[in-house]
């Protein structure tokens, strides 16, 4: 008797470098407050999105000018991210943008499409998407899901 067919196996999906965003803010310009805030933002973009520190290409974090109390990179740092290549900077200073705002940017190394990709805005952030260009710092206007 012969066997039955089977059906091919999906194509292997491509490796690509993948960026993921994220935002959070601190409660205030500490140490202690910017690691606190970093760290819930970095494990929750991990987490939604299944990463693992030995996948990230590298890792780039912006701080508003109002925290300079600590780099966001130290917290990640504690966390286990020895080898992981990290770089802070400084935001612009835009008028009516929030305060005390910590933004990061995951080059991740993954078989995830764009679309499956989740970005991750916490403590009000959220407010940083626009949907136009014309939107001068997408407060209020959000694209729809």
């Amino acid at each position: 008797m012969d066997a039955p067919e089977q059906s091919p196996a999906p194509p292997a999906r491509t490796v690509a470098c993948r960026g993921v965003r994220g935002a959070t803010c601190s409660d205030e310009n500490t140490a202690e407050a910017i690691h606190e805030a970093i760290r819930e933002l970095v494990v929750e973009l991990a987490a939604r999105n299944q990463i693992q520190p030995e996948d990230i290409a590298s890792a780039q974090f912006t701080t508003t000018p109002d925290l300079n109390a600590a780099f966001p990179a130290e917290a990640v740092r504690h966390m286990g991210w020895d080898h992981v290549p990290l770089l802070g900077a400084v935001e612009m200073a835009k008028p009516g943008a929030p305060g005390r705002c910590i933004r990061v940017l995951l080059m991740w190394n993954t078989t995830r499409t764009q679309q499956e990709i989740e970005h991750v805005y916490l403590r009000g952030t959220d407010v940083l998407l626009t949907t136009s260009p014309s939107d001068s710092f997408g407060l209020g206007s959000r694209a729809p899901e």
